[in-house]
C-alpha cells in the first residue's frame, strides 16, 4: 500500500478510535508554517516550544496569557497554579488548537496535582499522539520523554496498574527511547500472561511484531484483539496491512472487506477501503 492510500485509511482509524479526546483536532508544531517549523530542526525544550508557539498568537491573546502566567504570587500558590495551568491548557486546546503547549500545561498540572488519574490522563494523550500522528523525530522524543516521566510518577503511586505499565513500555517503544526494547516486549508479554484479555497490551505487542517484521506473531496478536473486540477497526486494518506486507493478497482483501461494515458510518473511510480492495483484485 502506498503512503497516500494508507494516510486516507489512517485518518479513518483515528476518527473511529476517538484518539483526539481533547476536543478540536489539534495542530502539531511540525504542521505549522514558519517561524514554527524552525523549532523542529533544533534541540527541543519546553521553553523553546512555548516561545515559538506564542509567535502564532494575536497581541490580545499574548497579553492575556502573559498576565495569567504572572498572576500567581501569593496565598494558596498550589491551588492558583493548578487553576492557571488548566486555563492555559484549555486556551491552547480550544482557542489556538496547538497540541504541544496544550499537553505541556496538562503535564504541569498533573505533576502539581500528583494524582494517578491526572498523570495517566496526560501521559496517555502524549502516547496516542506520538504513536499515531507525530513523525518528526525530535518532537517524538520530547513527547516520549515527557510521557515516560508522567507514567513513572504514576507507577510510584500505584505500581500495579497494568494500563500504566503497558503505557510506559509502549512509550519507550513508539518513542524510540527504550534502552532495552526486548525488555519492554517481555514486560508486555508478562501482562498478557497475567491477563489474556488485555487489549492494550496485545495491541502494542502487535505493533512491536510489525516493527520487527514478525508478521505471523503480529497477526496472532491483532487477531486476539479482534476476537475480544470484533469491531476494533484498528486491529482489523493492521491484520490487512500485515497480509499485504506478506504479499498474501487474498487475505489482505478478506480483512479489508471485514473492515467495511465496521467503517459503515464513515463514508470517506469506506470509500478508501473499497478502492484499496479493487486495487488488490487487479
Amino acid at each position: 500500500m502506498n503512503k497516500a492510500q494508507w494516510i486516507i485509511i489512517g485518518i479513518g482509524v483515528l476518527l473511529v478510535a476517538g484518539l483526539f479526546r481533547y476536543g478540536r483536532k489539534a495542530v502539531r508544531l511540525s504542521e505549522v508554517k514558519a517561524p514554527l517549523q524552525s523549532i523542529v530542526q533544533n534541540e527541543l525544550t519546553a521553553d523553546s516550544i512555548l516561545f515559538h508557539a506564542k509567535e502564532v498568537l494575536k497581541p490580545h491573546q499574548l497579553k492575556w496569557m502573559n498576565d495569567l502566567e504572572q498572576s500567581v504570587i501569593r496565598g494558596d500558590v498550589k491551588s492558583q497554579k493548578l487553576n492557571v495551568y488548566h486555563q492555559l491548557a484549555h486556551f491552547w486546546k480550544d482557542s489556538v488548537g496547538l497540541f504541544e503547549p496544550y499537553i505541556w500545561y496538562e503535564a504541569e498540572a498533573a505533576r502539581l496535582e500528583n494524582s494517578e488519574k491526572s498523570l495517566t490522563f496526560a501521559a496517555h494523550l502524549l502516547l496516542e499522539d506520538l504513536r499515531t500522528r507525530e513523525e518528526n523525530d525530535r518532537l517524538k522524543r520530547w513527547k516520549a520523554l515527557l510521557a515516560k516521566e508522567l507514567f513513572e510518577r504514576s507507577l510510584k503511586i500505584n505500581d500495579k496498574n497494568d494500563s500504566t505499565i503497558v503505557g510506559l513500555s509502549a512509550t519507550n517503544i513508539f518513542g524510540n527511547i527504550a534502552e532495552n526494547p526486548m525488555g519492554e516486549i517481555q514486560k508486555l508479554t508478562q501482562v498478557v500472561r497475567n491477563d489474556s484479555t488485555n487489549v492494550f497490551a496485545l495491541t502494542v505487542l502487535g505493533y512491536g511484531a510489525m516493527m520487527t517484521r514478525q508478521y505471523d506473531i503480529a497477526i496472532k496478536r491483532f487477531g486476539r484483539v479482534v476476537t475480544l473486540q470484533p469491531a476494533n477497526l484498528e486491529a482489523i486494518l493492521r491484520i490487512a496491512e500485515v497480509y499485504e506486507q506478506k504479499a498474501d493478497t487474498a487475505n489482505a482483501i478478506k480483512w479489508y472487506s471485514n473492515a467495511l461494515p465496521v467503517a459503515a458510518n464513515n463514508p470517506n473511510m469506506k470509500t478508501a477501503l473499497e478502492r484499496r480492495i479493487e486495487q488488490l483484485k487487479k
